[in-house]
């Protein structure tokens, strides 16, 4: 049932970012749901697909801060999170692992059948 993993993606997530600012970072809310329209022409201009579990409101791009308040681009400074991320269920992706499009700040949930 769809409702219930995005309840546990909802838990998981919130784990993420208590980690986040226990470790004294910060982080604010990238793009959460995604319409099916917008990630049609995310691919069209190759920044997605249009499958994008973000239609599906299990991925979520998280914009991390140190604790002086910089905004941090580096997939290096996402790593040990995304790692975090992975640990807390098996289904959890995390866009700084693709090699394809590489997308630090991306958190995912994949689908179960």
């Amino acid at each position: 049932m769809l409702s219930k993993q995005q309840a546990l993606f909802a838990k998981n997530l919130a784990k993420l970012i208590t980690k986040i600012n226990d470790d004294g970072n910060f982080c604010t809310m990238g793009e959460s749901y995604r319409t099916p329209e917008q990630a049609a022409l995310y691919e069209k201009q190759g920044k997605g697909i249009a499958k994008s579990l973000h239609c599906s409101r299990l991925a979520a791009d998280l914009n991390l801060f140190s604790p002086d308040f910089k905004y941090q681009t580096a997939k290096s400074f996402y790593k040990p999170y995304g790692e975090y991320w992975e640990s807390l269920h098996v289904q959890n992706r995390w866009g700084g692992r693709w090699t394809k499009l590489v997308d630090s700040n991306h958190f995912e949930m994949a689908v179960v059948d």
